[in-house]
C-alpha cells in the first residue's frame, strides 16, 4: 500500500544500521509503485516529491526548502550524501583497477590470499588413485589498514539559505571527487608497496634508462603469463610517452583514440592517468584478481547538525582500505 505521504521522517532513520534509504525503503517499499506515475523512484527521491523539493535543473529550489518543515529537514544529511555519492562516483577510476569490493561492518579485517608457486598453476593430468594438486587459501598475517577520508562542511546555513540546490551540488560533488582521488592514491600505495603482508609489487626496468619503446612493454606484457596485463596505471609523464609511440599511432588505435576520447594501448591494455604513481614509472595489473577494495563505511553525513542547521563543521566521511590478492598479478616498470 502506498503511504509516502504520511512517513514520519525524523533523525531515528539514520542511526538504524542501514542507509537512510534503505530504512525508508522498509516503511514505504518501492514495489508498491508499479505501475503508477511514482515506479522508478526510491524511498528517497518519493519524499522529494512529497516536499516538492527540486534538487536539480534550471527550476532547482533553495537550500531552505528543506528546512520548511521538521520532516523535510531530515531528509538534507541524505542529499548532502547522494551529493557526495555522485561526484565520488563520476571521478572515480577505482573500478578500472579493483577485482572486488567487499563491505564489512567492523574496523578489522583479514583478506584471503593465495600464492601459487609455477608448478602449482599448471592442471597436471591426475593419475587414477593419484593425489589431486592443491591450491593453497590463507588468511593474511596482518589486518588491511582502512583510513577515513572525508571533508568539513564549513558554512553557515545564513550564507547558504538562499544558494540554489543546483548550485550547491556541484560543490557538494568537488568533495566526491576529492575523496575518489585520494582512495585512488590509496590504492595505488597498496599495489606499489603491498598491504603490509610483504607482498609489493616486483619491478624491473626498461633496457635503457629514460627510453620507454614498444619492445619494454611487450617484455612487460609477457612477463605476467599465466595472468594478464589488462591494466596500466602511469605517471602523467609516462602516459604521454606510452601514447607518442608509433605503434600506438596505427590507423585503428588512433581512430578509436579520436573517436571516443578513450586510451588503448598497442597490447590492449586500458591507461589510467595518476601522478600517484612514481614519477617515470607505470604500473601494470591483472585488474581481475589484483586488488581488492574494502569498504567499513559509506558516504556518512554528521546528520545531527545538519538537520539543526548547525552547518559548520559537518563532517562528510567514509572508510575504505585496500589489499592484495594475487601478488604477481601487479607489476612496476620504471623507466
Amino acid at each position: 500500500m502506498a503511504n509516502f505521504d504520511n512517513i514520519k521522517l525524523e533523525k531515528g532513520l539514520y542511526t538504524t544500521g542501514k542507509s537512510f534509504t534503505s530504512a525508508l525503503e522498509e516503511l514505504d517499499p518501492s514495489e508498491n509503485y508499479k505501475g503508477t506515475s511514482l515506479e522508478g523512484l526510491d524511498a528517497f527521491e518519493r519524499q522529494l516529491k512529497r516536499f516538492d523539493i527540486k534538487v536539480g535543473g534550471v527550476h532547482s529550489d533553495v537550500v531552505e526548502k528543506f528546512f520548511k518543515t521538521t520532516d523535510s529537514a531530515a531528509l538534507f544529511p541524505e542529499y548532502i550524501s547522494r551529493a557526495v555519492r555522485q561526484g565520488l562516483e563520476e571521478a572515480n577510476v577505482l573500478p578500472d583497477i579493483v577485482a572486488t569490493t567487499t563491505n564489512i561492518d567492523s574496523l578489522d579485517y583479514r583478506t584471503i590470499t593465495s600464492a601459487p608457486s609455477d608448478d602449482d598453476k599448471e592442471l597436471k593430468r591426475v593419475a587414477e588413485g593419484a593425489q589431486i594438486p592443491q591450491t593453497v587459501i590463507k588468511t593474511q598475517e596482518n589486518l588491511v589498514t582502512l583510513h577515513k577520508r572525508g571533508r568539513m562542511l564549513v558554512a553557515s546555513y545564513e550564507a547558504i539559505r538562499f544558494q540554489r540546490l543546483d548550485l550547491f551540488t556541484v560543490t557538494l560533488k568537488q568533495i566526491g571527487a576529492y575523496i575518489a582521488r585520494t582512495q585512488l592514491n590509496d590504492a595505488i600505495n597498496v599495489l606499489k608497496n603491498g598491504d603490509g603482508n610483504n607482498n609489493a609489487a616486483a619491478s624491473s626496468a626498461v633496457a635503457t634508462s629514460g627510453t620507454l619503446t614498444y619492445a619494454d612493454i611487450v617484455k612487460f606484457w609477457n612477463g605476467f603469463d599465466p595472468y594478464a596485463l589488462n591494466t596500466i596505471v602511469a605517471d602523467p609523464a609516462v602516459l604521454e610517452k606510452i601514447l607518442n609511440l608509433p605503434e600506438f599511432k596505427d590507423a585503428a588505435a588512433g581512430l578509436n583514440f579520436h573517436a571516443t576520447g578513450n586510451l588503448v594501448t598497442p597490447i590492449g591494455a586500458k591507461l589510467v592517468r595518476s601522478s600517484a604513481v612514481d614519477e617515470n614509472s607505470l604500473i601494470g595489473l591483472d585488474k581481475s584478481c589484483a586488488l581488492e577494495m574494502v569498504v567499513a563505511s559509506d558516504i556518512t553525513t554528521d546528520f545531527d547538525k545538519l538537520i539543526d542547521r548547525q552547518l559548520e563543521r559537518a563532517s562528510i566521511t567514509t572508510i575504505a582500505g585496500f589489499a592484495k590478492i594475487f601478488n604477481d598479478a601487479s607489476k612496476i616498470l620504471t623507466i
